[in-house]
């Protein structure tokens, strides 16, 4: 099984991603830990980030279809917030063939800011995101749509 997440910066992804690999015992791997280990200091702009994200899918992708395909439930902490994020995920299904999740937490902008500054203030996150950040990210936000063929379950969070 093949858990997969969406949802903006501080929807709450990463939490429901841990909760669900404890209960199902699965294989968390973590998009932002991967990122700021292999790249520190360099993803400065979101041009940076995507050139990072693409050397980390390319490297990552075989690792997580050779876990699937021995049966390990996989819980995938890494955004499926584009539609070529999405079709990266796509493919590891198929060349897995599993089945799979799409956890979309559609979660306000308010909410998401709002976290966002709890997160940031704590320190204990790998990424300090602003609000401006956050704004830029959000403009390449694409809802999952169901033409997509993913198993979606919607999750809308509480404010805290």
């Amino acid at each position: 099984m093949l858990h997969l997440f969406c949802g903006k910066i501080a929807s709450g992804k990463s939490t429901l991603a841990r909760e669900i690999a404890a209960q199902e015992n699965g294989i968390l791997l973590v998009q932002d830990e991967w990122m700021a280990t292999l790249f520190p200091g360099e993803i400065k702009t979101i041009e940076d980030f995507a050139s990072a994200l693409g050397k980390l899918r390319k490297v990552m992708g075989p690792h997580i279809v050779a876990l699937l395909r021995r049966g390990q439930t996989v819980v995938l902490d890494f955004h499926a917030n584009t539609l070529n994020a999405r079709t990266w995920m796509k493919s590891i299904i198929t060349d897995a063939g599993v089945r799979h999740t799409l956890h979309y937490l559609k979660t306000s902008d308010e909410t998401c800011k709002s976290r966002l500054h709890v997160r940031n203030a704590s320190g204990e996150h790998e990424y300090q995101v602003s609000a401006e950040e956050f704004d830029l990210f959000a403009q390449h936000f694409a809802e999952p749509d169901p033409a997509e063929g993913f198993h979606i379950i919607v999750h809308q969070p509480s404010r805290a």
